[in-house]
């Protein structure tokens, strides 16, 4: 027989053999190589899952972050526009106070100017009439000097009076 055409004995033999190892090793190795097999593919696979859960963990945590930073930009936006108008309102509540201020100082200044022009009028008209006493002094005296003078005097001032 030649090389392509088999002894009966020879394939007899290599059955024999075939199914003994088939046997040896589905009692002894198949079952811990498939739960090996199992056991692997069960990792795969919890593995796949967690991965799964983690990247819409992510996802979530992401669009957390992106609705709390919106979220920090309107506070922030807020507190700016806060802080503006009471930056606002300060000047503006300066500013009316230095006008008050100011208003209060000039109303203060022309009082004081008024009390002063009164009492510089009242003393110059006090020292008019000082002044004038003495002229009028002075004149009467020269003036009425003599007896003569003071009967011509008083004689007219009382015709003027009776003509009144």
């Amino acid at each position: 027989m030649g090389l392509l055409q088999p002894h009966t004995g020879t394939v007899i033999w290599m059955l024999i053999a075939f199914l003994t190892v088939f046997f040896v090793l589905k009692k002894f190795a198949w079952k811990p190589l498939m739960n090996a097999l199992k056991m692997r593919e069960d990792t795969i696979e919890n593995a796949l899952r967690s991965a799964e859960i983690t990247q819409k963990e992510m996802e979530k945590m992401q669009a957390d972050n992106e609705k709390t930073m919106a979220e920090a930009k309107k506070q922030r936006d807020i507190i700016l526009k806060e802080a503006k108008n009471l930056k606002e309102q300060i000047i503006i509540d300066a500013k009316e106070q230095a006008a008050l201020e100011a208003n209060k100082i000039i109303s203060d200044a022309k009082a004081n100017i008024k009390s002063e022009k009164d009492a510089a009028i009242s003393e110059i008209k006090e020292h008019a009439a000082s002044l004038s006493i003495s002229i009028a002094e002075k004149l009467l005296k020269e003036k009425l000097a003599s007896e003569e003078d003071q009967k011509e005097l008083i004689d007219r001032l009382l015709r003027d009076t009776k003509m009144n």
